[in-house]
């Protein structure tokens, strides 16, 4: 394996039952330690690429190797954030950001102890003992990326993690993110629909044509991300990428 590739997507197809192409020959590897966004139109496979990655779908051609060996299903060094939340109704805070742990076999004070620093870290520290149903759709999310967290996976796979709450809960979801990669070194794959988060959050976007989906282009951030949340959203870099992404997705609308 290649030391500057975690993920490596070696001509990837989907077909779905009904003879749906989602995915045609998609080759692609994915730097370690950087976060990559998959974007492009709606029903491009975006993610169905990320859930072949995950290993929660198999592809109909093509393989996937993470860190040089060939994937068949999930795997402890990739964890799934997923769009919807996918919480236990029935447990707690603490319960669910633990459950990762829990399915290893981690003894009970350890995965508690481990849960908490990552609850803390989401900044849910005192919600522990609350259930889903007493949170707020961001709070849920919170909870969602504290499980991935804190199984400590290598690549963190999260499907538009942000799409359902509100902008304002979505900008600093966002900064939150960066913050705690900054500190956390994880390789991220990201799905998303808005060109602005991707080109604010990112290292690397994978642009996709329309379906069936193949690798449009590769686009290389070169923002400057020392600044506040808000320089960098007025950085020319930034605002010209926007301007860029959306000229290029423009020409796969109807």
């Amino acid at each position: 394996m290649d030391g500057k590739i975690i993920v490596d997507v070696k001509g990837v197809s989907k077909t779905y039952e009904g003879g749906v192409e989602a995915l045609q020959d998609v080759h692609l590897a994915v730097p370690p330690g950087r976060l990559t966004t998959f974007l492009g139109p709606s029903g491009c496979g975006k993610t169905t690429l990320l859930k072949i990655i995950a290993g929660l779908i198999e592809p109909t051609a093509g393989d996937v190797l993470v860190k040089g060996r060939r994937i068949s299903g999930p795997g402890p060094e990739r964890a799934f954030v997923f769009q919807d939340f996918a919480l236990l109704p029935w447990a707690n805070v603490l319960r669910n950001v633990a459950f990762g742990l829990e399915l290893r076999g981690m003894p009970v004070p350890e995965r508690h102890a481990v849960a908490r620093t990552y609850i803390a870290e989401v900044g849910l520290a005192g919600f522990e003992e609350s259930y889903p149903s007493q949170l707020s759709g961001g709070m849920r999310q919170r909870v969602g990326l504290a499980r991935a967290l804190a199984v400590d996976a290598d690549i963190l796979l999260m499907d538009e993690p942000f799409s359902s709450v509100d902008e304002q809960t979505r900008r600093k979801f966002q900064e939150d993110l960066l913050a705690l990669l900054g500190h956390q070194r994880k390789t991220v794959i990201f799905v998303t629909h808005s060109i602005e988060e991707a080109v604010y959050l990112s290292d690397r976007i994978v642009l996709l044509s329309r379906r069936p989906g193949k690798v449009s282009r590769v686009i290389e951030s070169n923002i400057d991300r020392s600044g506040s949340p808000d320089d960098i959203r007025r950085d020319r870099n930034y605002l010209d990428a926007v301007d860029e992404i959306w000229r290029t997705l423009k020409a796969y609308l109807p």
